[in-house]
């Protein structure tokens, strides 16, 4: 490898892990991974996806009706009467599982 330079990054282990196994999945080695995003970076001259905020509002009813949304909002009130509730340590253990 001629002419080639280390780069180093420090990332969180759980990042590198999940992101490293969806790339052996797709048959890409991190640095393979690394020399695409470089690529990009130099072909549009700047970060190859969008980059900004998000809304302060990230709910938005515009597209839903009126009925519409106060169903949705009663699943929401029929699943905590039911009991059919989940600790936000459950939660932070799924979100974790999945992400």
């Amino acid at each position: 490898m001629a002419n080639t330079a280390p780069v180093y990054a420090r990332i969180e282990k759980s990042l590198k892990e999940n992101a490293e196994g969806i790339l052996a999945q797709l048959g890409i080695s991190p640095s393979e991974a690394i020399k695409m995003l470089y690529s990009q970076i130099v072909l549009v001259k700047g970060m190859p996806f969008q980059l900004k905020l998000p809304d302060a509002n990230h709910f938005s009813a515009s597209g839903i009706a009126k009925a519409e949304f106060d169903a949705e909002l009663q699943k929401g009130v029929d699943s905590i009467n039911s009991g059919r509730t989940h600790s936000a340590e459950d939660v932070d253990r799924m979100l974790a599982e999945e992400f």
